[in-house]
């Protein structure tokens, strides 16, 4: 790991993530592999940060305007009730991602729940970055951690009733997908096949620990559904997990996963899938149906091709 001591100007911006705070106002640089919500204490007076700080005048750090930041402090003792702000402000954000009462709310008024993120992230309290609709979050970090903070809540005789929120809605809009495909076959799933563009919880990675893509591989197999699933990276991920079965086919391409299908679920936003050919999905589906389970699309584009588009909040409307 690479590393560099910098003081910084009042007002500069001195790295988007990794930073390690020194008591005398020095910042340390590091880069963290994975973006994990991470904090460590490297020595009496380090204490490692994950996002954002600025250095106001008079030396030092001072509060970002998107996160918390951990202050170091002479004793370790309660350092985990300081990091819970940061933790739960994420947890919060990522709450609009996987709130069912906005995305319910919007498909059965007709509104388009893109247009209601750009409405409230207008707000600069809030802001953009976090605010999209989609499947569910998983992964190795932030579940845990959110997870552990319950827990320590617990041990403190402290009911973390927001955060067990963020929990119980997260597994909900995991099955969203599922209930949608399920909903527009009328609960006839048996023998149908579906293509899964995106195994891996996130973009650029292949861990697919937590991810919305279990569930959906899951629930598929229990109605009695196949998949013909592609992920960029996380193939060997998925056998790993899986190993073989006669329900699921691993193919080398998206267009491959396409093949005898009768619609197309996305899951991950790779890069990839952001301009696919829909003339190509339209004749290869059976069904000619477009679930989309991180707005990748444009409702009206899609349906412009003769495809169905069924997305979080957007699109043809479907109750399950």
């Amino acid at each position: 790991m690479r590393s560099e001591a910098v003081r910084p100007a009042h007002g500069q911006v001195v790295e988007p993530r990794g930073l390690v705070l020194r008591a005398n106002g020095t910042v340390k640089r590091q880069r963290i592999g994975d973006g994990c919500l991470q904090r460590r204490r490297l020595g009496p007076d380090l204490l490692e940060l994950p996002d954002v700080a600025v250095a106001p005048r008079g030396g030092g750090l001072q509060r970002p305007e998107r996160r918390n930041l951990i202050a170091p402090d002479e004793e370790d003792a309660g350092a985990e009730w300081r990091e819970q702000p940061l933790v739960e402000a994420d947890a919060v954000r990522v709450t609009f991602e996987v709130a069912e009462l906005e995305r319910e709310v919007a498909e059965r008024m007709g509104a388009d729940i893109e247009k209601v993120r750009i409405g409230i992230g207008s707000d600069p309290r809030i802001g953009y970055s976090f605010i999209y609709p989609g499947a569910g979050y998983g992964g190795s970090c932030f579940p845990k951690d959110v997870k552990a903070l319950v827990h320590s809540a617990g041990e403190h005789q402290f009911d973390a009733q927001l955060l067990k929120a963020v929990e119980a809605v997260n597994k909900r809009q995991k099955q969203l997908l599922f209930r949608k495909i399920d909903a527009y076959f009328k609960g006839q799933l048996a023998g149908r096949t579906i293509a899964v563009w995106g195994l891996a919880f996130k973009p650029n990675t292949d861990d697919m620990r937590e991810a919305p893509s279990r569930d959906l591989l899951e629930a598929l197999w229990a109605a009695g559904a196949k998949v013909r699933a592609y992920d960029p990276v996380a193939m060997a991920e998925a056998r790993r997990i899986y190993g073989e079965r006669p329900d699921l086919v691993l193919v080398d391409s998206s267009e491959r996963a396409l093949d005898g299908a009768d619609a197309l679920a996305i899951v991950t936003e790779w890069q990839e899938f952001r301009s696919p050919d829909f003339e190509r999905i339209r004749d290869a589906l059976r069904q000619k149906a477009l679930f989309d389970g991180r707005n990748l699309y444009d409702p009206a584009l899609v349906r412009s091709f003769g495809l169905t588009y069924h997305g979080i909040g957007r699109g043809e409307p479907l109750f399950a």
